[in-house]
């Protein structure tokens, strides 16, 4: 099912072009970075893209912010990423159903998702995956 609603960028290339794709979407200008020596399973991939999506429609919706950007690497066993603004703060995860629910996904599969957000900004979100290897033949 997942492979299903991945988007074709990111089945066909990967996190970079698909998160690059969303960027060029969002109302303002994105800094995209992405520092993977080789792709994670499916399924991380498939939850990092969508963390990275519904935070970016965040950004464009609520932020106020004039820049924005979205760094992801590796650490260990560990996905990482951090997308940040310089918007008007204020995020929280008890704020409304968006920020909850990313949480919750990342905590179903073992990874945390932190906000730093102070009324006044900047905002800078923290979302740690595990690092699984992709099976071979997946995308």
């Amino acid at each position: 099912l997942a492979r299903g609603i991945h988007p074709a960028v990111l089945t066909d290339r990967g996190l970079d072009a698909a998160l690059s794709a969303v960027a060029s979407r969002c109302t303002v200008p994105v800094k995209v970075t992405v520092d993977l020596l080789s792709r994670p399973a499916a399924a991380i991939e498939g939850i990092a893209y969508f963390t990275v999506s519904e935070l970016l429609q965040n950004i464009s919706k609520h932020s106020g912010a004039k820049t924005a950007s979205v760094d992801v690497w590796r650490s260990d066993e560990r996905l990482l990423i951090q997308v940040g603004d310089d918007g008007r703060g204020g995020a929280r995860l008890d704020g409304g159903t968006g920020m909850r629910g990313l949480a919750d996904r990342l905590d179903a599969v073992d990874g945390l998702f932190v906000i730093e957000s102070p009324r006044g900004g900047p905002t800078t979100v923290t979302a740690e995956l595990p690092w699984r290897d992709r099976v071979p033949g997946q995308g």
